[in-house]
């Protein structure tokens, strides 16, 4: 038994062949981490696709998504394609595409991949407010500002009441402040390029104006009284307030007639008692 491998053991103390064995082991490893490279470069890779093609304002749905497969290496050539099918939360902000829309001056042609330049949320788009407003109803903005809007503390979906401020000049001038409309709800909130505010969670924006949406006769006594130089003051209030929130009214008739006594009513103008 010794004498078989008495020569294996020679050859193996060889210096020549340790280094031989080294190289070869070398190569190898150096074969099958080059392999390995080739089959992740080319590998297929799921991608999704429109089924049709999708114009701006235009709300995706599952139906509008095929997936197909592309190599791996075209697909980390082209690092705006969205890979995420469904949204993994409400009001998620990341990149996505069932639910999202398309944005303004965007158009996914059928075939094409969902870029994210492509895509944006609902209440993203300028005019999406607009879209689920009850017939009758009107949106009536509100100027405001880092100080008025407490900080900027006012928030959409947030329940807040609005007092008004003006001077009476049949009484010396005296301060006229209270409590005008109360409970009425804020729909967004604006910047001055009409960007929403908090968008962007880790850069929220300036405050410029509140939105809210109001039946029409309350939306002629809100704006009148800004017409006649009334000043009308956002106050918020705690969570409880929005969460038990009461219908949207007027909470001063005196206030109400202040401002219609300074007006002229339209003969037509359906101003409800």
């Amino acid at each position: 038994m010794g004498n078989i491998l008495a020569p294996l053991k020679k050859f193996a103390s060889n210096k020549n062949t340790i280094t031989i064995l080294g190289v070869l082991l070398g190569v190898v490893v150096l074969f099958l981490g080059y392999q390995w490279r080739v089959n992740q470069a080319i590998s297929p890779v799921n991608v999704y696709y429109a089924t049709r093609t999708l114009v701006q304002g235009d709300t995706i749905t599952a139906e509008d998504v095929g997936v197909t497969q592309i190599s791996s290496t075209i697909l980390n050539s082209m690092d705006n394609v969205v890979q995420t099918l469904n949204c993994p939360e409400e009001n998620y902000t990341g990149s996505c595409i069932v639910g999202k829309m398309v944005s303004f001056d965007s158009k996914i042609p059928r075939n094409s991949y969902f870029f994210t330049e492509s895509l944006i949320a609902p209440e993203e788009m300028p005019d999406s407010l607009f879209s689920n407003i009850p017939d009758g109803y009107t949106i009536f903005a509100l100027s405001i500002n880092n100080m008025t809007s407490y900080g900027n503390s006012i928030f959409p979906e947030d329940n807040i009441d609005l007092y008004l401020h003006t001077n009476d000049g049949d009484n010396e001038g005296k301060v006229i402040y209270g409590k005008f409309i109360k409970s009425i709800k804020v729909l967004a909130v604006k910047d001055s390029s009409g960007n929403n505010v908090f968008k962007n969670r880790d850069s929220v924006g300036v405050p410029a104006v509140l939105l809210f949406s109001v039946p029409e006769d309350l939306y002629l006594l809100l704006s009148k009284s800004i017409y006649v130089g009334m000043d009308i003051v956002a106050v918020p209030r705690n969570a409880s307030y929005t969460t038990n929130s009461g219908e949207t009214e007027v909470e001063s008739e005196f206030l109400k007639n202040f401002i219609l006594a300074k007006t002229v009513q339209i003969p037509d103008e359906n101003i409800e008692g």
